[in-house]
């Protein structure tokens, strides 16, 4: 086993239990033929003394797959506290809401629109999120080094009758790009799992470990899916426009937040 990281098991529980609900499946509508896995995070803006959390909230994906005009978000139980009126949100004009990250290969969607779109319907979201303690840094990244590391995409397949997203933990292994600036996922990763977030176990002291989001699996290029990694992703974001200065906001999208305990640290069972 690499020193970075625990055993599957333990890992994929982690996943399960701590971001379980941070994915949405997403598709091009009326029988189009792009399929994708977008998840939520929560940028970390600020932090007071009692903990309470100022952060700005978004969908992340791959960026070639939002370009298309109506698209179809899938639900599942789970993702409201109140009963859903459907099984599946539309929303038009896709293309026009995703925002590039640079030359990164993701886009973000401020999440207000679906905040918006839950209310004109009668519920409200409940979700897990990529935070900043677990969306990876630059110093998690240099740890991985350059021998393949077992990592785990949290992503949704198409079904036979390409409504069944069903969510899975596929694994695989990371291994650094040619000049070594990135990273590529080798493994199987089903079709509609471009977009999802791609995780790893770091290791800590004893049997335990740091769960931490390496970044974002993007569409095949030639032998391997390309991963842009947070380090990149964060930095991009913080670039955006709005993104200082933000404090207490209660706008969908925006707001505060108490200090959760840490759920990123497991031991082996």
């Amino acid at each position: 086993m690499p020193e970075q990281t625990a055993d599957h098991g333990s890992i994929i529980d982690a996943i399960v239990s701590s971001s379980g609900r941070c994915t949405l499946p997403y598709q091009q509508a009326h029988r189009g033929d792009a399929f994708g896995t977008a998840f939520w995070f929560n940028d970390l803006l600020a932090e007071d003394a009692d903990g309470n959390a100022t952060y700005r909230q978004y969908l992340l994906t791959a960026g070639a797959l939002t370009r298309y005009d109506v698209a179809e978000i899938r639900l599942r139980p789970g993702l409201s506290e109140t009963a859903m009126s459907a099984g599946g949100l539309m929303m038009l004009r896709f293309q026009e809401g995703w925002i590039p990250l640079g030359d990164s290969g993701v886009s973000v969607l401020p999440t207000a629109v679906l905040h918006a779109l839950a209310r004109r319907k009668k519920w409200a979201w409940a979700t897990d999120e990529i935070t900043d303690g677990t969306a990876a840094t630059a110093e998690d990244i240099a740890r991985l080094g350059d021998a393949p590391v077992p990592a785990y995409v949290l992503g949704h397949n198409v079904g036979p009758d390409r409504t069944q997203r069903e969510q899975a933990v596929v694994v695989g292994e990371v291994v650094r790009d040619g000049d070594g600036q990135g990273f590529v996922w080798d493994g199987l990763a089903p079709k509609g799992c471009a977009g999802a977030p791609v995780f790893v176990g770091l290791h800590l002291e004893e049997v335990r470990f740091k769960l931490v989001c390496l970044g974002v699996l993007l569409p095949s290029e030639g032998p391997g899916h390309p991963v842009a990694t947070f380090d990149r992703i964060r930095a991009a974001v913080r670039e955006l426009p709005g993104q200082s200065g933000q404090s207490g906001q209660s706008a969908a999208g925006t707001g505060t937040a108490p200090a959760a305990k840490s759920r990123w640290w497991r031991g082996r069972r």
